[in-house]
């Protein structure tokens, strides 16, 4: 069984941080790992694996700014338009890996997520060839500075699970900028510290932390948006879908309370058969006999 897992969310999120810790933990447990690069736009010193897969190798972003004259966004459709023209190489490029974990870096433009039939397109194809396929979706810490652009998160990362239909999870990155630093004199953290209960209405999202009463708001230059805040709190509280796992990727025990969830939410391992051990008849094992 060949598994796939998609590092979706918004640019700075951490996504390529997160992957490269993934590869380094699971190369750390004797589990095999590759990383896919599925944005057009990346440069090949930001990463520290090299992609066995890379999009760049069929389209990338700047040939086609270049030679079409598209903007960033048009470009990058443009090219995930061409690769669902092209999903044969896809296939073949995938075709060498079996019983593997499969990383996908993702862009980080949310549209590609929440609007497009790209992603859930490409999902299609890898159930078709037998790849079970979940997705990781982040946002970072400094989302809870501002609790309407967290909430601006939170919607997105609902439309996206309503639009990929695959098991899926959802991350708060970089949590070690929102706590105390013993190594800082002054105690504090960059994004402000935050008591635990603070956290926990943003890791499990509190609707009432965008609802006030009318008056209550903090800005009060603008009490035509209270109706829309309410109408968003009842979304929420009507479709509770979206709760975050926080990642610390200063601790190895959050990181791999997060890794553990992914492997459980597309059920790695359970229908692996047992494997002998390649050494069962030399080293270690040679004086058994």
């Amino acid at each position: 069984m060949r598994y796939a897992v998609l590092i979706t969310g918004p640019a700075g999120a951490g996504k390529s941080t997160f992957t490269s810790s993934f590869l380094n933990h699971l190369a750390a447990s004797r589990r095999t790992a590759h990383l896919v690069n599925l944005d057009p736009a990346a440069s090949s010193t930001s990463f520290e694996f090299e992609p066995v897969i890379d999009i760049k190798d069929l389209v990338s972003l700047e040939d086609v700014m270049g030679e079409l004259n598209y903007g960033p966004n048009g470009g990058l459709v443009y090219c995930f338009e061409y690769l669902l023209q092209n999903m044969d190489w896809l296939e073949e490029e995938l075709g060498g890996y079996d019983d593997d974990y499969l990383i996908f870096d993702c862009p980080g433009q949310i549209e590609l997520y929440t609007h497009h039939p790209f992603l859930p397109t490409l999902v299609q194809h890898l159930t078709r060839m037998g790849i079970r396929t979940s997705a990781a979706y982040l946002i970072e810490s400094q989302f809870m500075e501002d609790k309407y652009k967290f909430f601006s998160g939170v919607l997105s990362a609902m439309s996206a699970m309503v639009n990929l239909e695959i098991p899926w999870i959802n991350i708060m990155s970089k949590m070690d900028l929102v706590k105390s630093n013993p190594e800082d004199p002054s105690g504090g953290a960059r994004n402000g510290f935050r008591g635990q209960r603070n956290v926990a209405r943003y890791l499990d999202p509190d609707p009432l932390l965008l609802a006030s009463a009318r008056g209550q708001e903090e800005n009060t230059a603008n009490p035509r948006f209270h109706a829309l805040n309410q109408a968003i709190v009842q979304l929420i509280e009507d479709h509770p879908l979206v709760s975050f796992l926080p990642l610390d990727l200063t601790s190895s025990d959050s990181l791999e309370t997060v890794i553990s969830h992914i492997d459980y939410t597309m059920q790695y391992g359970e229908d692996e058969e047992p494997k002998e051990p390649h050494d069962l008849d030399e080293g270690d094992f040679q004086d058994m006999e």
